[in-house]
């Protein structure tokens, strides 16, 4: 099975992306994180996305904050599928980030999330491996039916809560 990259700007953003290394890791999918700045490490960034899919990866998670060029820069020097996670920051709210990893040039495309995104960041990454991976497909559909399941249940219980007034 292909790896997936959760590679962050800053420590400060782990917290955020913790979601997405438990998401992966309850789907079974390798997952290895690292942080690498757009622009305090550029050519360690540059040199990591580069050299992802001989290194056994299928997809690269990046999330920043403020500026946020890093899913940018990553996308930059791979063909693999990089997916952006906007931080959050005292700034703008994670606008300013929003914009900045959403906005790419065309023919270096990123798929973006919602700012703090990262439990989505991680199944659209799950998705993309489950192109090519049966037992990842099987395993989404499990979750997809495990969540109309608990909907269906809160309904019912609304509902009873409703008849009772």
């Amino acid at each position: 099975m292909k790896k997936v990259a959760v590679i962050m700007g800053s420590d400060s953003d782990f917290p955020t992306v913790k979601g997405a290394i438990k998401t992966l890791r309850e789907f079974g999918v390798p997952v290895e994180v690292r942080v690498l700045s757009a622009h305090r490490t550029p050519a360690e960034a540059a040199a990591f996305s580069s050299g992802a899919a001989e290194n056994g990866f299928g997809v690269i998670i990046a999330a920043a904050g403020k500026a946020a060029h890093l899913a940018g820069v990553l996308a930059a020097h791979t063909v693999l599928p990089v997916i952006g996670i906007p931080i959050k920051s005292s700034t703008l709210d994670g606008l300013d980030a929003l914009l900045s990893t959403v906005q790419m040039p065309k023919g270096i495309p990123v798929a973006t999330v919602a700012i703090d995104g990262a439990d989505n960041a991680a199944l659209l990454a799950v998705q993309m491996l489950a192109l090519s991976d049966a037992s990842l497909t099987d395993k989404l559909a499990a979750m997809r039916r495990r969540m109309t399941q608990e909907v269906m249940e809160k309904n019912e219980k609304l509902q009873r809560e409703v008849e009772a007034l």
